[in-house]
């Protein structure tokens, strides 16, 4: 059982129980439980939001069991690759023990990322779309996620002082992970993300149809995580470390540094008209040339594509253009987007 309280918010101490329920013996803790509710927000903000991109919701549900799965894959893979000098495993099943906790989101972020534009790929889908329909649903999830930190009495801060700006914020604790000193106050780490989750997915969602370029909504994501990931990992006190560095400030720092530069740059370039045009041309190369139905490329790109190739034919035959007028131009159009 985990004790606490929010004396600055007016919430007296009150007990809540790691286990949500047992099923065939076997106890059902809240963390998972959690962590479900909030891919399964993930799952539905994706559905909802894959219209507005020109996404099937059937690929979306493909794509996003993909990115379940080696999410949580590389969630526990990052975690024990950075905990080798400080747990044991001395088994498979400890490897693979993630009922016993022990889950790193930037690890779970990076292979489910992979696992989308994979994915995106093989079911001939513009990656940049699919990760802006997906990427602010995997905020709303983390910030629905953290509280199964807070079931578990985990991810709080250190204490805070008296006097501190966050000291109306404090949360009395008494844990498992608190080693039997009492009542203490703490930063609730794990609420400042939510919140900062939530701020960020609200903010994203109101500029979503103001978008200028496929991938904005992907690089805010980690923009806007990155950047709050930075300093709220500094007041947590179970950090995973290499040498003297926090991995998850140093990851964040590099992901807001990142998106932002990107994002930067992006605007930039939509700006003068380069951008789209750039990724249309880079998206119909990496495509089939045959048998793939390439939804993304828009009819302009298909009608400069069909032309040259046409020039390039009469160069090469000598014979004279045919005409761009009327029914030739359209048959011609037509032509292409069914052999594509």
């Amino acid at each position: 059982m985990t004790t606490v309280s929010f004396p600055g918010l007016g919430i007296g101490e009150f007990t809540v129980d790691r286990v949500a329920f047992d099923l065939f013996g076997k106890p059902i803790y809240w963390y998972g439980v959690i962590i479900m509710l909030g891919i399964v927000a993930a799952f539905i903000h994706a559905y909802l939001r894959c219209k507005q991109e020109g996404i099937k919701g059937d690929d979306v549900l493909d794509v996003g069991i993909f990115t379940v799965i080696f999410g949580v894959i590389g969630a526990r893979l990052y975690y024990v690759l950075t905990t080798l000098d400080t747990h044991e495993y001395e088994s498979f099943t400890d490897v693979i023990a993630v009922w016993e906790g022990g889950l790193a989101i930037y690890g779970g972020i990076i292979a489910g990322t992979t696992a989308i534009v994979l994915t995106a790929l093989y079911k001939k889908i513009n990656p940049l779309k699919i990760t802006d329909t997906i990427a602010p649903g995997v905020g709303l999830a983390q910030a629905i996620g953290r509280w199964g930190n807070f079931m578990n009495g985990e991810a709080y801060g250190y204490e805070v002082a008296q006097g501190h700006p966050l000291y109306s914020f404090r949360m009395g604790l008494v844990s498992d992970y608190t080693e039997g000193v009492g009542m203490r106050y703490y930063h609730p780490t794990f609420l400042y993300e939510s919140l900062w989750n939530v701020v960020g997915f609200v903010i994203i969602t109101l500029l979503y149809r103001k978008k200028k370029f496929n991938g904005q909504i992907t690089l805010m994501y980690f923009a806007w995580y990155g950047f709050g990931r930075m300093f709220i990992e500094g007041l947590r006190t179970d950090s995973l470390y290499v040498g003297p560095f926090r991995i998850s400030q140093v990851v964040g720092a590099a992901c807001f540094l990142a998106g932002t530069t990107l994002l930067i740059i992006g605007f930039i370039l939509s700006r003068k008209g380069k951008l789209d045009k750039w990724l249309t041309v880079r998206w119909a190369e990496a495509a089939p040339a045959e048998g793939a139905a390439v939804t993304e490329i828009t009819e302009t790109a298909f009608e400069e594509e069909a032309d040259g190739a046409v020039d390039a034919d009469s160069a090469d035959e000598g014979t004279p253009l045919p005409s761009t007028d009327g029914e030739d131009t359209a048959s011609h159009t037509d032509a292409q987007e069914t052999g594509d």
